[in-house]
């Protein structure tokens, strides 16, 4: 038996929330999809998400939901994750953070565990080391899960392939994510392992990582404050989507999938 599973990257403010609710359905379809994660960290106007819109993407066919460096933004947000299943928010960030740190979703009766790691490198958030996070998560689920999916919130490439190479043979994939931009290195590692640097953004492609293109030139060349809005044209869904072989939970492909509105 084989099962596909879909990771969307970053989705940004409504262009990303709306392509999502319109396509999904017949992505699910065209590419027998058991499995669908999605980024929602930027959701929300482009920072943060909010209750109403993490039930949203869930209704649109998202079976999880997984957070980034934005993740509280949006005020009352720390208030309402608790109440809502299916989100999950970075397992290194302090233990006294509202939220669940991980995920399992199952299909056909096969279980797929997914936690986030933060990356340390160029981040801002106070977050613990996400190797040995991750290390310590996959003690965790492996009795739990048939495969455990990473995902690497992370600004330095490097970071993203260390961890890559360090958690080969012992996840199904590690998937980066919060630069925006998608990789050309999906590949699956010699012991098993799906691994893309970055899935790319779900959004608006003409801008600058999904925000207007004119305000944030201009605030590299002057330097001055301005309120960056989320662009609107060029807008596309964006992921890595990964064949997993069940009986051994092993990734046998690996692929950027872009869906143009």
């Amino acid at each position: 038996m084989m099962l596909k599973l879909l990771f969307i990257g970053d989705i940004v403010g409504r262009p990303g929330r709306d392509i999502v609710a319109e396509r999904l359905p017949r992505l699910r379809t065209e590419h027998s999809l058991d499995f669908v994660i999605a980024n929602a960290e930027n959701a929300a106007a482009g920072a943060g998400i909010t209750g109403a819109i993490a039930k949203s993407i869930l209704e649109s066919g998202v079976d999880a939901i997984t957070l980034g460096d934005h993740v509280w933004d949006q005020r009352g947000w720390e208030n309402e994750i608790t109440q809502i299943e299916h989100v999950c928010r970075p397992a290194n960030l302090p233990a006294s953070n509202p939220g669940w740190d991980h995920l399992i979703i199952e299909k056909r009766g096969f279980r797929v565990a997914i936690f986030t790691v933060l990356g340390r490198t160029f981040m801002g958030l106070k977050a613990d080391c996400p190797f040995l996070c991750a290390d310590r998560m996959i003690e965790q689920l492996k009795a739990q899960a048939d495969a455990i999916v990473v995902e690497i919130h992370a600004e330095a490439t490097s970071e993203k392939q260390a961890l890559g190479w360090h958690l080969d043979g012992r996840v199904t994939a590690v998937l980066g994510t919060h630069t925006h931009v998608p990789t050309a290195d999906a590949t699956v590692l010699p012991n098993g392992t799906a691994f893309m640097c970055d899935v790319g953004m779900t959004g608006p492609y003409a801008s600058v990582l999904g925000r207007d293109v004119r305000p944030v030139v201009a605030r590299f060349i002057d330097g001055m404050p301005r309120r960056f809005e989320v662009a609107t044209e060029d807008v596309r869904l964006s992921g890595a989507l990964i064949e997993i072989g069940a009986s051994m939970a092993r990734a046998e492909k690996i692929e950027l999938l872009t869906v143009r509105r």
